[in-house]
């Protein structure tokens, strides 16, 4: 059986803006994780990604470099126990 993670992450940088939640959704959906996507007001980009430890990894990793017009500064990552709650990926706004 595949190990289940959860990582919710804050991404900094030029993330609003420039497709960044829809980029996320598009590779989230693509690569079978659920969870979610939300502009901070404070500049940053905030999400949760639950699935199979080796795609939420991957997804954690995309967020170091975003979609092609974002300049990420810093991803800061929290691992949680998973929930099982998500279902699908959204953009919450």
């Amino acid at each position: 059986m595949t190990d289940i993670a959860r990582a919710h992450v804050f991404i900094s940088g030029r993330v609003q803006g420039v497709n960044f939640r829809a980029s996320a959704r598009a590779y989230a959906r693509e690569i079978g994780i659920s969870g979610w996507v939300r502009n901070l007001d404070d500049g940053r980009v905030e999400a949760v990604f639950e699935g199979p430890r080796p795609a939420v990894q991957r997804m954690v990793s995309w967020c170091y470099s975003g979609p092609a017009h974002a300049r990420v500064d810093s991803v800061d990552v929290h691992w949680e126990k998973p929930t099982g709650e998500e279902r699908g990926f959204s953009i919450i706004w």
